[in-house]
Order: C-alpha cells, then structure tokens, then sequence
C-alpha cells in the first residue's frame, strides 16, 4: 500500500509539474484582424506548434487596453506582450521615432525590417524600453503612407495649405510645414473623423485604409507621395521574456523571422489588389508631379535636423541614431 501511495504520490507530482509548464500569453493589439497584425497571429501559431501546446498567445484586439495605452500595459505587466505605433507616445520612445521621420528614403518592405531592426539593435533603444519594463521583439513593416481624401484632390503643396489631415510623427511635421494641419487621432477614429469632416483626409499605409474603412469614403488617393511611414513594434514584457523556459524563449526567438516573412508574403498579396479595390469603390488615382513631391522633401532636412537636437537634449544619441538608420537606408537599398 505504502509502495502504490509513493508512486501515485511520484505520478501526481509529475502531472502537475508538467501542468506547470504551460504558458499562455496575453497579447494587446487594436482594431481587427488585418496585414498589420499577421505576424502577431503567425507568431503565435508557431510557439503554439512548435511547444507542442504548451506555449500559447491569446490574441486581443482592444480587449486588454487601447491602443496608446500598450506600452503602459506592459509596463506594469498587465499583459505579456503588445503592438504599439511610436508616434501615438513620442515622449515615450523617443529613439525609435527616428524612424518615422519624413523622406528618408525607404522603397520596400524588406528594406524597412532592415531599417528597423538596425535602429532596435542600438544600446539607446534597449535602454528606453527598459525604463518600461519592456523588450522590442520585432518590428511592423508598413509602406510609405499615402493620403485619401475628400472634396478636390489636393495634390499640389499649395492645395494642402489648411488641409485638415490625420497624420502623426515625422509625417504629421512635413505636412505641417506645408502649411496643413495635422492632428493625431488614433486609427481607430480615423474613419469617423474622416466621415464628419473633423479632416478632409487620411495618410496610412493600404492596410489600414482598408481595415479602418477610410477607403470607404474617399474620393481620391495619392500614389506616389511617399511621405515616410510609422514605426510599429511588437514588445514583450522583460520579465515575462525572461521567466520562460530556455526552450520556451528559443522557440518564440527563432519563430520571429517565419513570422515576419509570413506578413510581408501576406502584404503581398494585399498589394496585388490595391488597383482593383479601388477601381471597385471609385477612388481616383493621384499622381502627384515629382517637382511638388521635391518641395516637400525640402521641408524634411530642417524636421531631421530638430529630431537630431531634440534627442540630444533628451540624453539620447540623436546624431548617431540618425546616421546610423541613413547608413541602414543606403545599405539595404533595393538596388544592392
């Protein structure tokens, strides 16, 4: 009897030791399911196989926190891991925002991973996101914005003098200084924005046109302004990263490069038919003339300039962060 307790006793142990070894995450992004969070949800479709189930990733769109509050989230550990816009909390995350600064030159998006992986890599980046407990675990490449609108299309620098635009960070600025005003109402209340005439139109990337409906409504939109981009990561808490099991953790490091390759085949494909939805919801295309494009890249030398001064008088290393992505532009050029 005492040997069948011993055992069952041993057997009981095991079971609950194995129990002890799953691990589920909370995951906050927003909005809904979208090319913007494919490799969140591909992400965790892998540690979900590869762990054998027994590390998972719940995925929450906005049922955690919003989305300028993500970065507080993990902060203070109220979920494991969250996507956050830089732009929506500069003050917060200051280095990165180096990446959303206007005409810097991106043409794809492998080229923007590169680029942002670059800029993650720098000890300054690390050291802010420790001040929030948090850990940058991979990035959310999107194309260059563009602007749908309402009414005439403006696609001259002085059809944008007093053009109410929803357009944040580094992009916001240049179209500032062109005499529009910007205003930095989240994704999410782009549409109703848009939809009221609180602004006469929208800069994002297609994606997002798509998924927060703006297309809906639009009359025209701008091919080829390219403006520049947001800049997106996914974090994870650092002492959730670091409570994992060293297989756990290898399994979501060595997962991220599927996931990313897994968002840029998917964005793909959204590209593809970019053309036709538009043709489908009557949009007009815009091409904007290169010498109207030249006076806004005009603007862009003094914003990069006072990014670089800002930095600096914030503690950061705002010269070197800055040659350090114009050197990761050059380098992963589409034509090297």
């Amino acid at each position: 009897m005492k040997l069948f307790t011993t055992a069952a006793t041993a057997a009981l142990t095991l079971a609950f030791a194995g129990e002890a070894l799953a691990v589920e995450w909370n995951v906050s992004v927003w909005g809904t399911r979208r090319a913007f969070t494919e490799h969140v949800e591909k992400l965790a479709e892998l540690v979900a196989e590869k762990s054998g189930g027994e590390f998972t990733m719940n995925v929450s769109y906005g049922g955690l926190s919003n989305n300028r509050e993500n970065l507080d989230g993990i902060s203070i550990g109220a979920f494991e891991m969250a996507q956050f816009c830089a732009g929506y909390h500069r003050d917060k995350n200051r280095a990165i925002t180096v990446l959303e600064l206007p005409f810097l030159g991106v043409e794809n998006l492998e080229q923007e991973v590169a680029v942002a992986n670059a800029v993650y890599a720098h000890p300054a980046v690390a050291d802010e996101m420790a001040q929030w407990n948090a850990r940058i675990l991979m990035t959310s490449p999107m194309p260059q914005y563009n602007l749908v609108g309402t009414g005439e299309p403006r696609d001259t620098v002085e059809s944008f003098e007093g053009m109410r635009v929803r357009a944040t960070g580094g992009i916001g600025e240049v179209f500032s200084a062109a005499g529009a005003v910007p205003t930095s109402v989240t994704s999410s209340e782009a549409y109703n924005a848009m939809e009221s005439g609180v602004v006469d139109s929208v800069a994002f990337a297609q994606h997002a046109h798509l998924s927060f409906g703006t297309i809906d409504i639009a009359d025209w939109w701008t091919e080829n302004l390219n403006p520049g981009t947001v800049n997106c990561p996914v974090v994870v808490n650092v002492d959730a990263y670091e409570a994992l099991s060293d297989e756990h953790r290898a399994i979501l490091d060595e997962s991220v490069a599927e996931a990313i390759d897994h968002y840029l085949a998917n964005y793909a494909e959204l590209l593809e038919g970019w053309e036709a939805t538009l043709q489908e919801k009557g949009v007009q295309k815009v091409t904007v003339a290169e010498e109207e494009i030249a006076k806004l890249r005009e603007n862009a030398a003094p914003i990069h300039q006072a990014w670089i001064a800002d930095a600096e008088a914030n503690g950061l290393p705002g010269q070197e962060l800055y040659d350090l992505t114009v050197e990761a532009v050059d380098e992963n050029a589409p034509s090297n």
